[in-house]
C-alpha cells in the first residue's frame, strides 16, 4: 500500500475525517435564510464519507451533489445514505476539485467542511462562486488563528503546512472582496477537534497497524497522526477551523 492509500485506510469506516459535529452543521445552516419551501440544489465538495451530508440532507429541502476524489468515502456515503432512507436526496460524484463539472449560477448552496484547503481558500471562493446563484451561500470550514499572535512552533508548523491559515478578519475580507456578504461566523470547539475526530482516530491505530502488518509506512502514518494530536492539544488556544458562511451579492 502507498502512503495515500494508507491514510484512506486509517480514515475508513469513521463519520468524519477532519473536525467537525452535527451541530456545527446545525449551526452553520441556521444562516441561510431561504424560505422554507424552496427546493434547493447543494454541492458539497470534498464530502469525505458525508457526515455532515447526511445533516444536510435531513434539514434542507434539496438535491445535494456530494463531491469526492476517494470513491472509497463515496462508497461509505451511499451505503448511509441508503440506510437513512436519503439516498433520493443525495447523489454522490468522484471527481476533483480542480474538476468540477458544474455550470454557472448551477447552485443555491455550496458547503465545504475541511477540504477548500485543497485547493486554497482564496482559489476555492473565485471558483465555486461561478458556481453559486445570485443570492446563493458559500459555506466553508477553514484553518483559521483565534489570537492575534502564537507561540513560534505552531506558526512554522502551519506556515509551513498550510500558508494561507489567517485570522478570520483577513478570510472575510477575502470573501468581501470577491463578492461576498458575510452572513455568520464562528470557530470549532475543543468537542469538534478531540470527541468528534482525534479520539475515534485514536481508537483505530491499533486496528490499523495490525490490519497493515505494523509495516514502516503504516507506523508513519500512526506517528504524523499522534505528533498532529500532540500539537493540537498543546496549541489549541492558538487556531480552529473558522465557518464561514457568506452570500453572494
Amino acid at each position: 500500500m502507498s502512503e495515500l492509500e494508507l491514510i484512506i485506510d486509517l480514515h475508513k469506516n469513521s463519520e468524519r475525517q477532519g473536525p467537525g459535529s452535527k451541530n456545527d452543521t446545525l449551526r452553520a445552516l441556521n444562516f441561510l435564510t431561504f424560505p422554507s419551501e424552496k427546493f434547493l440544489k447543494v454541492a458539497d465538495i470534498g464530502c469525505g464519507s458525508g457526515g455532515q451530508t447526511l445533516t444536510l440532507a435531513e434539514n434542507l429541502n434539496a438535491q445535494i451533489i456530494a463531491v469526492d476524489l476517494f470513491q472509497e468515502f463515496l462508497d461509505e456515503l451511499n451505503e448511509n445514505s441508503s440506510h437513512f432512507g436519503l439516498n433520493n436526496k443525495i447523489k454522490t460524484l468522484q471527481k476533483t476539485m480542480k474538476d468540477l463539472p458544474f455550470e454557472d449560477e448551477e447552485f443555491d448552496v455550496i458547503w465545504s467542511e475541511g477540504a477548500i484547503y485543497n485547493i486554497g481558500f482564496e482559489k476555492g471562493i473565485k471558483t465555486w462562486k461561478n458556481y453559486l446563484k445570485h443570492g446563493g451561500y458559500l459555506a466553508v470550514s477553514e484553518i483559521t488563528w483565534i489570537t492575534a499572535t502564537r507561540p513560534i512552533e505552531i506558526e512554522d508548523f502551519w506556515e509551513k503546512e498550510y500558508p494561507e491559515i489567517d485570522k478570520a478578519s483577513n478570510k472575510i475580507k477575502l470573501l468581501e472582496d470577491n463578492g461576498f456578504s458575510l452572513a455568520g461566523y464562528f470557530y470549532l470547539s475543543e468537542d469538534s477537534w478531540i470527541r468528534n475526530y482525534y479520539k475515534p482516530m485514536q481508537e483505530r491505530f491499533d486496528a490499523f497497524l495490525e490490519r497493515n502488518k505494523d509495516s514502516k509506512l503504516a507506523d508513519k502514518v500512526v506517528e504524523e497522526n499522534r505528533a498532529e494530536i500532540e500539537l493540537y492539544m498543546k496549541y489549541k488556544d492558538f487556531f480552529s477551523y473558522g465557518f464561514y458562511i457568506a452570500k453572494k451579492n
